[in-house]
């Protein structure tokens, strides 16, 4: 199984610090024949990872977009900027065992990646492991069903 769907994005975003891995992430999906949009930023200007994140996150929540990868230098401002959507499901993986569960137990629809502390061939196997991992559903629908606030 693949969470690509042809005819959607992948929505793809990032900070300065992670940039240049999300360029390597880029060019790896679209080798795949997967459509990425890229919500910025594009350089590695200094730049506040929310004026991306939000978009990203809107996108996917809206289902313009499915799924989404996120990244900035430690991953955690920019996975707590993306949960602050409440049909957001960001999950800050390190390895691939945290991707798989991720998407096996937590229905993750963005994957973070903490750039600056991961090297670009870890990221390529959280990334494809992350895209091609199912959600279990059965005891874990009713947890992930109780995320969002009412």
């Amino acid at each position: 199984m693949n969470l690509y769907t042809p005819g959607k994005s992948i929505a793809m975003c990032s900070d300065h610090a992670g940039f240049k891995l999300k360029e390597i992430i880029k060019q790896h999906l679209q080798q795949a024949d997967m459509s990425v949009k890229d919500f910025g930023t594009y350089s590695e200007d200094s730049c506040d990872y929310p004026d991306f994140a939000h978009p990203a996150a809107d996108s996917v929540d809206s289902g313009v977009c499915y799924p989404g990868i996120a990244m900035c230098g430690t991953g955690n401002g920019i996975a707590m900027t993306l949960n602050k959507h409440q049909g957001i499901r960001a999950a800050l993986c390190w390895n691939v065992d945290l991707a798989r569960l991720a998407r096996e137990h937590n229905n993750a629809n963005i994957l973070v990646l903490p750039a600056r502390f991961i090297d670009a061939d870890t990221a390529l196997a959280i990334v494809d492991t992350f895209m091609n991992t199912p959600f279990e559903g059965g005891r874990h629908e009713n947890r992930v069903n109780k995320i969002p606030v009412h």
